[in-house]
């Protein structure tokens, strides 16, 4: 089989000029997910994607029960009623919801029942059943599973379709100040799952009052930078406070004796869409690049294949997979294919380690390894192999956090003017830029900039205290803030 026959299963545009088409190609091409389910919005995700999602779910699940959540599985199915209680709430997710109307052979429901796109007023209607006492608090719950909502923009696959995979963590507590701490604990295990573990790089916002989450008294969410210059909202938590306790009877009885409302925060990582940040962030012109921990298979190894050496190449190969038990290891023995295709094809895939295995190899006791995080091979002692490995697994996702902190690092600029910050964002970077307010009174400014500089304001730095002494870069007014702008997904 030739070089050209053998890339045409590849990837056929770099990512750095067309990051649409890459992305498409890749989720195409690796066999991530397939769009052809015939109905608008709704994707299959495929064998490769799932392994990933499933140890995603995996970590984040452990992370969250470790620091004190309880798993629940709440109905998929919300009553209309619930749904109206809270007014902003309502307000806020009308338009997405999906709503089943019948049953049967047509029998309507006494009342609509919405497919959940969040599950705050089913969580909440529970927790007034479960809540009696101060004893009962702080109460940690989470779920993992599917929302929905008929989403009006373009869909496309893990960044934005109408079901979305994820985890969703409710918690309610006795005071306002223990809630607080909860979403900052949220934002460590952020730190803690979706840096350390998948290897991106973000930036929490306090997002502006006329962007948050429906009924929220804050919005604290988590913003990437994908290749297109575009950032991806991954995990928010929220601040509820009393706004949900208050219409769904959230109460408890103090250690005096007096009835309070509870003060309820919220927490949802998308893993679907992590996922597609990972795919995004992460990988190259070749394809894939997943971190070692999420990747289905750690190891590949592709035995070099002659009539005359067949046998004792395979059985090399077997001993090497069990040499390697305490890693996921696959032997490509598929001798349909020959080894140049084998080599791309799980590049492609985003296998970390490949270790190729000939007939020579065997006579000189050696063989070649690469590693897709540099894409680099080179050949090693036998009796160096699980050194060899143990030195790549360890570097493996850190390499992966340098390329990608380097970027996001470096796309983040100062601005003092709107035709600065115009260009700058024309050029695919974040804007920072001093601003008179993120409350309800700087919508007006937040307005002119998605018009003149074609971004929106997507709130102020968690922990950055620093004020300007700068004008607001819109109306000249004293600036409260430094806010960051960017074009979003």
């Amino acid at each position: 089989m030739s070089s050209k026959e053998e890339n045409q299963d590849g990837i056929t545009v770099k990512k750095s000029e067309d990051f649409s088409e890459w992305f498409t190609q890749v989720t195409q091409k690796a066999e991530l997910c397939d769009m052809r389910y015939n109905i608008k919005g709704f994707v299959v995700y495929r064998p490769w994607c799932v392994y990933a999602m499933k140890r995603m779910f995996n970590i984040y699940e452990h992370a969250l029960e470790k620091k004190g959540h309880d798993p629940v599985i709440m109905p998929v199915l919300i009553p209309e009623k619930n749904f109206n209680i809270e007014a902003e709430h309502v307000e806020g997710f009308a338009p997405e919801v999906f709503w089943v109307t019948e049953h049967g052979d047509g029998e309507k429901f006494e009342e609509r029942l919405a497919l959940r796109p969040t599950s705050e007023t089913a969580f909440y209607q529970m927790f007034s059943h479960w809540i009696r006492s101060y004893q009962d608090l702080p109460l940690k719950t989470y779920q993992s599973g599917s929302v929905y909502r008929y989403e009006t923009k373009a869909t496309r696959p893990f960044i934005r379709s109408r079901e979305i995979i994820w985890i969703e963590a409710h918690d309610a507590f006795a005071t306002e100040e223990e809630a607080m701490n909860q979403v900052l604990e949220d934002m460590q295990t952020t730190k803690e799952v979706m840096l350390d573990y998948f290897g991106i790089p973000f930036i929490f916002f306090q997002r502006p009052e006329w962007d948050k989450f429906p009924g929220a008294v804050h919005t604290y969410a988590a913003d990437a930078l994908m290749p297109s210059g575009r950032v991806l909202q991954l995990p928010s938590t929220h601040l509820l406070g009393q706004k949900f306790s208050k219409p769904f009877d959230v109460k408890f009885v103090d250690n005096s004796g007096k009835e309070q409302y509870a003060h309820i925060t919220c927490y949802g990582p998308a893993i679907s869409r992590i996922y597609g940040g990972m795919i995004g962030i992460h990988g190259d012109d070749r394809g894939l690049v997943l971190p070692f921990d999420i990747a289905p298979k750690h190891i590949v190894i592709v035995p070099i294949l002659f009539d005359s050496s067949r046998d004792n190449v395979l059985k090399r190969c077997v001993s090497l997979r069990k040499k390697l038990k305490n890693y996921r290891v696959f032997i490509d023995s598929n001798e349909s294919k020959s080894p140049g295709w084998k080599f791309n094809h799980w590049e492609l895939k985003g296998v970390p380690i490949r270790i190729e295995v000939g007939p020579n190899d065997i006579k000189k006791n050696t063989l070649v390894i690469f590693r897709r995080d540099k894409n680099i091979k080179k050949n090693i002692k036998m009796s160096d192999l699980l050194k060899e490995v143990e030195i790549i697994k360890d570097e493996f996702t850190q390499t992966l956090i340098r390329k990608a902190k380097s970027y996001f690092d470096g796309s983040i600029i100062n601005s003092k003017t709107v035709d600065e910050s115009k260009e700058l964002i024309k050029n695919e970077k974040i804007v920072r830029a001093a601003f008179c307010s993120i409350d309800t009174d700087g919508k007006a400014c937040a307005e002119v900039v998605e018009k003149e500089v074609g971004a929106a304001v997507r709130g102020i730095k968690v922990g950055e205290e620093e004020k300007p002494k700068l004008p607001c870069i819109i109306c000249g007014k004293s600036a409260k803030h430094f806010v960051y702008i960017a074009r979003s997904y």
